[in-house]
């Protein structure tokens, strides 16, 4: 056994120790033992077959055994019994960066949070901000440390690539030598998670705008400068790649590098039917090289007789047939949402007021905002009881009378029991303006089970809408297991709609299945989920999947006016 194994276990020993809230001076024991060997020059080996290890300062007969039964054994029983007596999910909150076993103790023993996923959720609903040692800004450092952690797998979510995105281009944007300046790749198609942020710009003084890009404040390393492209790493871990094209080649070079591979491949091989070349460069005669069109994007799709498709759609995916075709639908805009029906109020697990919820929305120029607080039997979630549901309804009526230009709805994030029964009785239920439904618990079911739960919860009368079909949470929870297609049948049958959620671990419909439902004539609602008020502006990411599941307008209920809306749901 290396010297670093052994050390990595004492270091464990204490985290687990501290965790369990055992003295200082026996958690420090271990951590000092833990630092000496690891920069020992001797091996482990050779200090236990010599029966040397109390000769270093700090490890005594206690850890020396220890140390002796886990080198001869390869194992260690004091440490086996430890690891049993905390859950693994509590042991691996400390992969997450800031976050120490004082911390993690607090949160296992105070909030009985178990792992990183609740964790999580605690953060973003503000549960952590009021315990002894924490705080907001304790809150926000935590989730940063965890989008850190989610990026080991090598992808980012779309939430933090896009502020990543935004902000860096807000700050080319003070570059006076660039002329146009894009978002690219993947984060140009939106799609749910990025590899690396790719920004493109125009400029006839490329190196001036390279040693621009790098003086930006939260670049932490430069990983290659070039003339026409380099990379750098930012303080979060995530890679920019800037590439600077003469003013001629934008359109062209913005095409190609927002992708995706195979929509590029199937574009140079129209435009080589047609007697062009497609590159990076611009659309050229094949035979002459002379270059015809490049500035603009459009122009290139024009040329070759496709009407323009939009970036979300770039996937190769049947676009580029319907765009020759002139077929391609007017895709859902940011701005023809009306409404979120999918908000968490103080009631449950929300953070805020609805009286706080509501003026946000008027400001975002919402017409309705729909307050979904979870059902009776959701305790971990403070789910309402039937006299709390009344309370809430009456103290909405009050809110639409005292705050004008935005109504509020009084709706219900429902669950769906294991039996496909809902949580409410039918006299609760008919006192909801609408009733999304969903899976809260035991996800661990076969298919079978889990599509005929979602179909008998559609199936009551009451059910407005499905919410986070598939359960999934990006990077920590896989989706459930059902046959999509059987539910999107249902839904068609009983007029439930399917909910696109936008919380970004989320994205829920997928745009995959997305597409399944507009091709079924099933309807949609784009709900954020949001827990607090920030939260609500994550509705971009949800009309983004939309967009990249070929939604307009007419196939979502939320863009729909107040008046319409009222008439949908019987008032």
């Amino acid at each position: 056994m290396k010297n670093k194994d052994v050390a990595e276990i004492l270091y464990e020993i204490a985290n687990i120790l501290d965790i369990k809230g055992e003295i200082f001076f026996k958690t420090r024991a271990y951590r000092m033992a833990a630092q000496k060997i690891e920069v020992l020059d001797e091996k482990i080996d050779d200090l236990v077959d010599q029966k040397r290890l109390t000769d270093i300062e700090g490890i005594g007969q206690a850890i020396s055994k220890k140390i002796t039964e886990l080198v001869e054994t390869g194992k260690l029983k004091y440490y086996e019994d430890l690891k049993k007596e905390i859950p693994q999910g509590v042991l691996d909150m400390l992969k997450i960066s800031g976050l120490g076993p004082r911390k993690i103790s607090a949160l296992y023993k105070k909030l009985e949070i178990r792992n990183i996923e609740q964790l999580k959720s605690a953060c973003k609903k503000g549960k952590l901000r009021n315990l002894d040692g924490f705080g907001e800004i304790t809150e926000k450092n935590i989730l940063r440390g965890i989008k850190m952690l989610e990026k080991t797998s090598g992808r980012a979510l779309l939430n933090v690539a896009y502020e990543d995105g935004r902000k860096y281009i807000e700050f080319l944007e003070g570059c006076k030598e660039i002329k146009r300046l894009s978002l690219a790749g993947s984060l140009r198609r939106r799609k749910e998670t990025i590899g690396d942020l790719d920004i493109l710009a125009s400029s006839e003084k490329p190196k001036i705008v390279m040693d621009y890009f790098v003086d930006y404040e939260n670049v932490k390393r430069v990983l290659l400068k070039g003339s026409t492209k380099t990379s750098v790493i930012l303080n979060d871990d995530l890679q920019v790649d800037l590439r600077v094209v003469s003013d001629e080649s934008f359109g062209a070079a913005l095409q190609y590098f927002t992708g995706s591979k195979e929509h590029n491949v199937k574009m140079r091989s129209i435009a080589i039917k047609n007697g062009y070349k497609l590159n990076e460069y611009g659309l050229f005669e094949k035979d002459t090289e002379k270059y015809i069109v490049g500035k603009d994007e459009e122009e290139i799709y024009k040329k070759l007789g496709l009407s323009f498709i939009p970036p979300e759609l770039r996937e190769n995916r049947g676009e580029i047939e319907t765009a020759l075709e002139k077929k391609l639908p007017k895709l859902v805009d940011y701005k023809d949402i009306k409404g979120d029906l999918h908000v968490h109020s103080n009631y449950s697990d929300g953070v805020e007021k609805i009286e706080d919820i509501a003026k946000k929305a008027k400001k975002m120029g919402y017409e309705y905002v729909g307050i979904a607080d979870h059902s009776q039997s959701l305790r971990i979630a403070r789910g309402l009881s039937e006299n709390r549901v009344k309370k809430k309804i009456e103290e909405i009526k009050k809110l639409n009378k005292k705050i004008p230009g935005i109504h509020i709805f009084c709706g219900t994030e429902c669950d769906i029991k294991t039996d496909g029964a809902l949580d409410y009785s039918k006299k609760t239920l008919e006192m909801f303006d609408f009733v999304g439904i969903g899976i809260h618990t035991k996800f661990k079911m076969d298919k079978k089970e889990a599509t005929n739960r979602i179909i008998k919860g559609m199936e009551n009368n009451y059910s407005t809408f499905l919410a986070h079909p598939t359960c999934r949470i990006i990077s920590h929870r896989e989706p459930l297991d059902l046959d999509i297609e059987k539910i999107l049948d249902k839904a068609e049958e009983t007029n439930t709609y399917m909910e696109i959620n936008s919380f970004p671990d989320r994205l829920d419909l997928n745009d995959i299945h997305t597409k399944m439902a507009k091709d079924r004539n099933v309807k949609i609602v784009i709900n954020t989920d949001a827990h607090n008020l920030d939260q609500l502006d994550f509705i971009r990411y949800g009309v983004a999947t939309a967009r990249r599941g070929w939604l307009a307008k007419k196939d979502i209920l939320n863009t729909k006016k107040l008046n319409e809306i009222k008439k949908i749901f019987g008032m």
